[in-house]
């Protein structure tokens, strides 16, 4: 995720100066980010050769690893702040991955695409699966293995026994808090364990 505004937006769910640590980081944009804007400190998990790359020519500490092999590596309460940006809807463990979230980190931080967004409903009405800026590929080609609701992530964390210290949409930069089951294509959740 690297849409500046959406990074900000969610940034703001990380404490200053905190340790962080991003599953599925990507290129390192988003840990980059709270490095030099919060004062954070930690490491991205990437398996992807390129992305790892990246994040090292970005200064961002980075380990090559198989998120689907689990956080058996990392303590209880290993960092401050753990966070699964655009993550979730890959993993075949998801639900494990949620609750290892949780476990490594004091707080959870997860986004993912909000597949109950208006133009996906709207889309779906039509007979299509959607394709949207949010949601970029067609059925057959996309990397998701999974779609979910902002309604849903809230059924999943309440299954698990995490709780929701706070939940909101992102819309185009801006946060939703009203209906951001409806008018978000971006889902945030921030999680605890009960």
């Amino acid at each position: 995720m690297t849409d500046i505004s959406t990074q900000r937006a969610i940034a703001e769910l990380v404490p200053r100066g905190s340790r962080v640590l991003d599953l599925g980081c990507g290129d390192g944009s988003m840990l980059a980010y709270l490095q030099s804007e919060r004062g954070c400190s930690g490491y991205g998990i990437e398996i992807d050769d390129a992305n790892v790359l990246a994040c090292v020519q970005r200064g961002v500490n980075v380990i090559q690893l198989n998120l689907e092999d689990g956080l058996a590596m990392f303590d209880d309460a290993s960092f401050d702040v753990v966070l699964q940006i655009d993550t979730l809807q890959h993993l075949r463990n998801a639900e494990v991955m949620l609750r290892e979230t949780v476990r490594v980190g004091r707080v959870g931080v997860v986004a993912f695409p909000n597949f109950a967004h208006w133009p996906n409903r709207l889309s779906i009405l039509k007979g299509r699966m959607p394709v949207t800026k949010r949601l970029p590929y067609q059925w057959y080609d996309t990397p998701n293995i999974r779609v979910g609701t902002h309604a849903d992530l809230a059924v999943l964390a309440a299954r698990n026994g995490l709780q929701v210290q706070d939940s909101f949409g992102i819309q185009d930069g801006a946060v939703v808090r009203f209906a951001p089951n409806l008018r978000a294509g971006t889902s945030v959740y921030q999680l605890t364990r009960s």
